[in-house]
């Protein structure tokens, strides 16, 4: 296979020709690290390219050409966002306070790819601690969307799904907080889940808001997504939150999706809360076509109101600030990280100097938001009412579920929008994740898929599912058959439209 035919097959397809013989692991992760070389310079979607990723290749090679039995995803590339912490390269969370700080453990979703034998190349860009829904609020420079070099690439992952768009690797590693797998997915046209809370280990990731957040898998496909879920999925012991049950094979359930009649008799609910004003014409053209196209296949179309919804992100943006406020405050200038001596100061004269210099403006806005709704006084006005507004949008889903076998709505509410468009009106940014943040303070899965290109600007619109807490390979049985469909439609897949990069 040649070095474009390489970068630009799925992680599936990799995987096949790797174990057939017909390409080896050092060829593929070559053609991927030449690709980083040519586009990444324009596309800024890596902090950090291992240097190690061509020695991790050719172990590989020799112990396939030794008879030994290997994973399946044996050989195949992916990329990390650098929230997750990785023992050979550094892990800053896109922050100066880490620049530079290599851990002394990998993530726990980190060694399962190393146990998969997978090749890391390098560490994606991302908004500081995975604080922003632009990647415009790395302290490394903000990352560029493939489909337009003015654009966003969505955020806070907004690097790994930038990767996955410019076919710098088949599949990458994402973080969602409150949608930043899902909406960079959306805007790039690609594939992001977050699944269950509990479902993959949270061990070794730079926690944001330790209720909320979920590791997830970034791609071009929904079963590659499936296949690297798989493996990363399950208990770990290291994680207090994490799901003790047996998972069941995703890709198994993409693969079913793929092949069977997924759609016919599926209720399929509309949540009309997530779908009206303020969305971009184009975004809710290509969602409405979407369902007749579902319609038409089988489905059975059900509306259903979650009408605490709208409470979600005045809930989300008390909630997080306040876990953020806490979970930040290890960033103390003693253990690790960047230091700021004073001259004659004190312990908390050197921190205040080090957290005034190394965090960016949206940590410091969120930090000073988080600790004021903990402060005495104001906990139960504040954080205590979010957490009573989160459990009335648990029941929300419970009731729509009743009526659901999935829900489904636009995973953005436009597409991407240009650099410095929201910068100086947070709340404006803070409104990109309406559609995706009900589904983290539930805790249940959500996926985003390509859905068309907006007909005013030609760049991707994203469809979102979610399904029940712990139905994972529900969502990808479905989101893989939708797939199936929207690409027999547009006669290929959606990033075969994007545009030539290098």
């Amino acid at each position: 296979m040649s070095a474009p035919e390489l970068i630009h097959a799925t992680a599936a397809e990799l995987a096949h020709r790797l174990s057939a013989g017909e390409v080896s692991a050092v060829e593929v992760t070559q053609a991927h690290l030449d690709r980083i070389a040519a586009v990444d310079g324009d596309v800024h979607a890596f902090l950090h390219v291992s240097e190690q990723a061509l020695d991790v290749a050719a172990q590989v090679d020799a112990d396939r050409a030794a008879g030994d039995a290997l994973p399946e995803l044996a050989g195949v590339p992916v990329a990390i966002k650098d929230v997750l912490c990785t023992l050979d390269m550094p892990s800053t969370s896109g922050s100066k306070i880490l620049e530079g700080w290599v851990p002394p453990y990998d993530a726990t979703v980190v060694a399962r790819l190393r146990a998969a034998r997978m090749v890391p190349l390098g560490k994606t860009n991302m908004d500081e601690f995975a604080m922003g829904s632009s990647t415009e609020f790395s302290a490394y420079g903000p990352t560029k969307n493939p489909w337009d070099l003015t654009r966003i690439p969505g955020g806070s992952g907004g690097g790994s799904a930038a990767a996955v768009a410019a076919f710098e690797a088949p599949f990458a590693l994402g973080s969602d907080t409150g949608g930043s797998i899902r909406q960079p997915g959306a805007v790039t046209g690609t594939v992001g889940v977050k699944p269950t809370y509990g479902g993959v280990s949270r061990y070794g990731a730079i926690a944001l808001a330790s209720s909320l957040d979920q590791v997830g898998p970034v791609s071009r496909t929904v079963l590659d997504a499936a296949l690297l879920h798989d493996a990363i999925g399950g208990h770990d012991p290291r994680d207090a939150t994490s799901i003790p049950d047996a998972w069941p094979s995703m890709a198994a359930a993409a693969r079913e999706g793929l092949t069977g009649d997924a759609l016919k008799g599926l209720r399929v609910g509309v949540v009309t809360d997530l779908d009206g004003e303020g969305f971009q014409p184009g975004v809710r053209q290509r969602f409405h076509e979407t369902l007749e196209k579902l319609a038409a296949a089988g489905a059975e179309i059900v509306e259903v109101s979650a009408p605490h919804f709208q409470y979600a992100i005045a809930a989300y943006y008390l909630i997080l600030p306040a876990e953020a406020s806490s979970n930040l405050a290890k960033f103390d200038s003693v253990r690790f990280g960047m230091r700021v001596d004073v001259a004659g100061g004190t312990v908390e004269d050197v921190m205040a100097a080090t957290r005034e210099a190394g965090f960016g403006p949206e940590v410091k806005r969120r930090i000073i938001l988080g600790t004021y709704a903990l402060s005495a006084g104001y906990y139960d006005a504040y954080y205590g009412s979010a957490q009573k507004v989160r459990t009335l949008i648990q029941r929300d889903f419970d009731a729509c579920f009743a009526q659901a076998d999935v829900l489904v709505s636009p995973a953005a509410p436009t597409t991407a929008f240009t650099f410095g468009e929201k910068l100086d009106d947070p709340l404006a940014m803070y409104l990109n994740d309406v559609t995706t943040i009900p589904a983290n303070l539930a805790g249940v899965p959500g996926m985003s898929l390509p859905m068309g290109l907006a007909p005013e600007d030609g760049l991707p619109t994203g469809l979102q599912i979610m399904a029940p807490a712990r139905h994972d390979a529900r969502l990808y049985q479905v989101g893989a058959a939708v797939e199936q469909l929207l690409e027999s439609d547009w006669g290929g897949p959606l990033w075969a439209k994007a545009p030539q990069l290098g």
